[in-house]
């Protein structure tokens, strides 16, 4: 099955064009605007054409909002144009199924606020404030995107769009593009902004 996978929870965007769980083709950029042309230079990339792609994985965050947003809104015009299968994987377990080692590890991703995002293996995932996160610092090694500017001794690690689409070939838990949801553990609150002072 040919995936298209695209990660855009960090400031390292990235998409990765893949043939089951063989990586074919990358593109990345920090900081970047442009998803269709990342993702078009992914597929020039693995020689692959547009109308070949049967999967889309997307990572669901937690991270950048306004990225991951992105890259739903991107899935879910590719599959109103064509029938592809659509998967969304947590950034947080990619960065898991990336990390390369046996002793203690979290991972950590700013939430903003003075608050983190926090998983590792066996727990689930939450919120933290900076203190938790720094006492957790003394018993394990704090991993995740740009974190060694806010915690020494961290380990910076952004999700990587292939291991994403490895994680979604194997995966059977396809949903319509309407059912792709960022993962955000705040609740949603608005405030109503006040009535204008301008008379009409």
């Amino acid at each position: 099955m040919k995936i298209l996978a695209i990660e855009f929870s960090s400031n390292r965007r990235n998409a990765a064009v893949l043939s089951g769980q063989n990586a074919l083709g990358a593109a990345s950029e920090t900081g970047g605007r442009n998803a269709l042309a990342l993702v078009e230079r992914a597929l020039a990339q693995a020689h692959i054409e547009r109308e070949e792609i049967e999967m889309i994985a997307v990572g669901l965050g937690p991270g950048s909002y306004t990225g991951i947003r992105g890259a739903i809104a991107l899935a879910q015009g590719w599959q109103l144009g064509r029938a592809v299968k659509l998967v969304g994987v947590s950034s947080s377990e990619c960065l898991m199924a990336q990390v390369d080692r046996a002793d203690p590890y979290a991972v950590v991703i700013d939430a903003q606020r003075d608050e983190f995002y926090v998983e590792w293996p066996g727990a689930p995932l939450r919120l933290a404030a900076r203190p938790e996160v720094e006492e957790l610092r003394a018993t394990r090694q704090l991993i995740g995107p740009g974190i060694s500017s806010i915690f020494q001794g961290a380990i910076d690690l952004d999700p990587d769009a292939a291991t994403l689409g490895r994680i979604a070939a194997v995966r059977g838990d396809f949903v319509p593009g309407d059912k792709l949801e960022p993962i955000y553990l705040r609740a949603t609150a608005f405030k109503k902004a006040a009535p204008s002072r301008l008379a009409p």
